[in-house]
């Protein structure tokens, strides 16, 4: 398995990735999002590859406290294919996320995941991961 930054030749994988997360798009929009995130240097996308093929992903982005000093960095977006889950590929990707945050001098990590049932899983691996429960998330569509 390797962990490398994504670039715009993945694009084709990170649509189907998307779709698995339970976001379903297609490559063309997703190649104007991986452009308009990766133009920005706060964020930062990371691939998984396994036998030679793109396999998971992670998106991250850094921030800024109002309420400490120093900065943070949040998993916005984090899947690994459904047929090569259980291999080690989403912890691996995380670890690469906390060494980038660690690199950038970011105090903390932080994610938000969603209150569905298909999620269960993925609230355990966080918990496995050494992350835990610290708020409820609200959300608001302004379209």
């Amino acid at each position: 398995m390797e962990i490398r930054k994504a670039t715009v030749s993945d694009i084709g994988e990170l649509t189907l990735l998307m779709d698995q997360l339970g976001y379903p798009t297609t490559p063309e929009k997703m190649k104007l999002r991986f452009c308009n995130i990766e133009a920005n240097s706060d964020y930062n996308t990371l691939v998984a590859s396994y036998d030679g093929n793109v396999v998971g992903m992670i998106g991250l982005v850094k921030g800024y406290y109002y309420e400490l000093d120093g900065s943070y960095v949040r998993i916005v977006a984090l899947v690994v294919n459904i047929n090569y889950r259980s291999k080690g590929i989403g912890k691996k990707l995380v670890q690469e996320a906390e060494n980038w945050s660690r690199k950038i001098g970011a105090s903390g990590i932080g994610l938000n995941s969603g209150n569905r049932t298909e999620r269960i899983n993925a609230h355990e691996f966080y918990k496995n991961m050494g992350f835990i429960e610290k708020s409820i998330g609200y959300a608001k569509s302004l379209i």
